[in-house]
């Protein structure tokens, strides 16, 4: 038997890092739950182990969108009626959730218990996979922020609407300023003609430059994933609650969601 020598040691096992990813947006009702379930879909495809967190507390549609009837959510976890291991599930597409329950007016407010709790449940699972999606809330709420805060990176999602684009603004205003973001990334859902989001997002880059600053004084930049166009599939998946990638990944918004995934992990994560 050959001894190692004494100036050598043993190899140190790696510890996965996850890449952290929240998704959000500054209105409700631009498909960002959608959105997410289908991005983590996409990610799996690619080999990733990936955790999709529905951090939207109190007010979950993961599991609509994923057409899943949990017997254990985020709350149990939180009240200790059970494990951690025991919530995370399988969802179609080859990723896993961890779903919070829905109506619940307790988890509404960022109060310091829900703040420990939610931390202790995104370190947790961070070590086991490679991909970690947090699905926020809308808006800004302290809830919302905090969720996005435990991030590396964020993908604003917007539509070509007025007022999701106003109120997109007024996000990255306030994580620009709270939080000391340099860099978002913008994903424009329900084009009407597929490219049309870079110039939407060239648009909010000028209006961004020119009325925020971050604690740096310069304005965050905004890096565009890609646009998602209107299509007639999306309808049919989110009524058929199933994954737009598994019922018809075809379609022209199924590939603008893959091309999405593509660019991201084409891009260095970004520390925060």
């Amino acid at each position: 038997m050959v001894s190692m020598p004494a100036t050598e040691s043993p190899p140190v096992p790696t510890t996965r890092i996850a890449r952290t990813v929240a998704v959000t947006s500054g209105k409700g009702g631009v498909g960002k739950t959608f959105f997410s379930a289908n991005l983590a879909a996409a990610l799996s495809r690619q080999g990733l182990k990936v955790l999709v967190l529905d951090a939207d507390l109190g007010l979950a549609n993961l599991d609509v969108v994923l057409n899943l009837y949990p017997k254990i959510t985020l709350h149990d976890v939180f009240t200790g009626k059970a494990e951690l291991e025991e919530a995370i599930l399988p969802a179609p597409g080859g990723f896993s959730v961890l779903l919070a329950g829905s109506g619940l007016v307790e988890y509404s407010r960022l109060t310091p218990e829900v703040r420990e709790q939610l931390h202790g449940i995104f370190e947790s699972v961070k070590p086991r996979f490679d991909v970690v999606i947090i699905d926020t809330g809308a808006g800004i709420s302290d809830v919302v922020l905090y969720a996005v805060s435990m991030a590396h990176e964020v993908v604003v999602v917007a539509t070509p609407e007025p007022t999701s684009m106003t109120d997109a603004y007024a996000t990255i205003k306030v994580l620009a300023a709270q939080q000391g973001r340099e860099q978002l990334n913008l994903v424009v859902n329900q084009v009407g003609r597929a490219g049309d989001g870079r110039g939407i997002c060239n648009q909010l880059q000028q209006v961004v430059e020119r009325f925020v600053q971050g604690p740096t004084g310069a304005a965050p930049k905004l890096a565009y994933l890609g646009d998602i166009p209107q299509d007639v599939s999306v309808r049919e998946a989110v009524q058929k609650r199933q994954l737009l990638l598994e019922l018809h990944p075809g379609s022209p918004a199924a590939q603008g969601v893959v091309q999405v995934a593509t660019r991201l992990l084409a891009r260095s994560p970004v520390s925060n």
